[in-house]
């Protein structure tokens, strides 16, 4: 997708949402992938049923709170979303989000606008989610300190901050697992993220282990 086709497709959506995206201005040596944690890597989140009254402002209320006291915005409202690259439209992104043929999820910078709808518009049109009250996505700060995932399940929402996800041993040994595994799930660009940071990083999650 060409610059001005992904600024109409993509960043207006988002814009919409409460978001400028910031392109190219992934901080290097993020780590590229945060799932796999575990129940001990969990350092808060919420849980709402969708029968909840008002679910979207509370959806959205609890969102930014979590935000604020996990460290997921910087001092200017800065964090990281997962995006997929390259898709020419939200519904295409949902069309091939289980098949070989996606597009690579990865990092995009984005800035917290005064006026926002993360879990309203950013969830029904903006890559973040199914639809409004049902959002779905990963963000990360800037420094890699907290990961924050929502999805969508069969009752309700569920959204969770893991801490440090680049110490979490489980989160480690899926991203070891994903280089080595030949899965045709897993992008080879994203897989190729992986391999290079891991590389970077140095050690293996056995190091860890030994310590």
């Amino acid at each position: 997708m060409g610059t001005q086709e992904r600024e109409r497709k993509v960043y207006r959506a988002l814009r919409r949402a409460g978001l400028d995206v910031i392109p190219d201005a992934v901080p290097a040596g993020t780590i590229p992938f945060a799932g796999g944690y575990g129940v001990e890597d969990v350092t808060g989140g919420f849980s709402h049923p969708y029968a909840t009254p008002r679910l979207v402002e509370r959806l959205n209320a609890d969102w930014y709170d979590l935000a604020v006291s996990s460290g997921l915005l910087d001092h200017r409202r800065e964090f990281l979303v997962m995006l997929p690259q390259g898709t020419r439209s939200h519904r295409a992104a949902q069309e091939h989000l289980h098949s070989g043929s996606d597009a690579p999820m990865l990092w995009t910078r984005v800035r917290l606008l005064d006026r926002w709808d993360i879990m309203g518009r950013g969830a029904a049109s903006a890559f973040l989610g199914v639809r409004a009250g049902h959002p779905a996505f990963a963000m990360m700060a800037l420094d890699s300190s907290v990961y924050i995932v929502a999805s969508t399940g069969e009752a309700g929402v569920d959204v969770f901050a893991v801490g440090h996800p680049d110490r979490s041993e489980n989160i480690l040994r899926r991203m070891e697992q994903i280089v080595l595994d030949d899965s045709p799930y897993d992008h080879p660009q994203g897989k190729w993220q992986i391999a290079v940071w891991l590389k970077g990083r140095g050690g293996s999650t056995a190091a860890l282990s030994d310590r």
